[in-house]
């Protein structure tokens, strides 16, 4: 296969998945490993993709893939986090839960151990508390209603949160940038995530390593405001280091079992 042959090729995968690793497409295009990372160096200088700790994502930073293809997005990993998450808490916890694919997974983990009170502008977590056989209150947060993301938004939204002070925040973000920022690709998402932060005593976030050393659009907070991230992967020293000297706490989520 030719270079640009097979530079192509490498955008078209990732145009398909939004996020591959280097050991992926040397097998996919059987080549080499360092061949892969030459392409995605010249890929990224050419700002066609945006290259990540053990591979590339998409160098769009306005625009997330709609909610189903997230949720088959590294969905093993986001099923660890879930679980490692969900063992964090305790029966009787109120927690705010926003809307993302690692929070639905989290909620079917949690949905377990109930009861627990929820507060939550995600129609997939509230089902998924509703479908446990010790479930505990349920407040679905109204607002304007986004079917493809499954979630309320909108100022009348942010105003409810704001008269609840829950134990804990959990919450999915769009990426985690190499300055130890939160962010994430709506506007309306980050006022509901910013909210949540201020109205909970403890955060915990939930993020696979492909949203990290990434940027997205909107600013949600600074690391100093997240008690605890869960993830996959250990970030690299330079993100590790500047996360904990913020105070936050790193969990990396345990494996989970073969049959998954």
């Amino acid at each position: 296969m030719k270079p640009k042959e097979r530079r192509g090729r490498i955008l078209e995968l990732l145009h398909q998945t939004v996020r591959v690793t280097v050991d992926e497409l040397s097998e996919s295009l059987n080549t080499s490993r360092e061949t892969v990372r030459r392409d995605l160096a010249l890929l990224s200088q050419e700002g066609l993709l945006r290259k990540i700790h053990g591979g590339a994502t998409t160098a769009q930073s306005a625009q997330e893939s709609p909610l189903g293809v997230r949720r088959a997005n590294a969905r093993l990993e986001k099923i660890r986090i879930g679980k490692t998450a969900a063992r964090l808490f305790k029966p009787g916890d109120s927690l705010l839960v926003n809307c993302g694919t690692s929070t639905i997974f989290f909620a079917e983990e949690l949905a377990k151990q109930g009861p627990f009170t929820i507060v939550t502008n995600a129609t997939l977590v509230a089902q998924a508390m509703w479908n446990s056989e010790n479930r505990g209150p349920i407040h679905l947060l109204g607002g304007n209603y986004f079917g493809e993301a499954f979630e309320t938004l909108g100022p009348q939204l942010v105003e409810q949160i704001q008269k609840v002070y829950a134990d804990h925040a959990v919450l999915a973000v769009g990426a985690i940038n190499e300055s130890g920022k939160f962010m994430d690709y709506k506007v309306d998402e980050a006022y509901v995530s910013r909210t949540m932060i201020e109205c909970a005593r403890s955060v915990t976030v939930l993020a696979d390593s492909s949203k990290l050393h990434c940027n997205a659009l909107f600013h949600i907070c600074g690391p100093e405001k997240i008690d605890r991230l869960i993830t996959d992967k250990q970030p690299d020293a330079v993100l590790d280091s500047l996360l904990k000297l913020a105070g936050v706490e790193i969990i990396i989520a345990d494996e989970v079992e073969d049959e998954l």
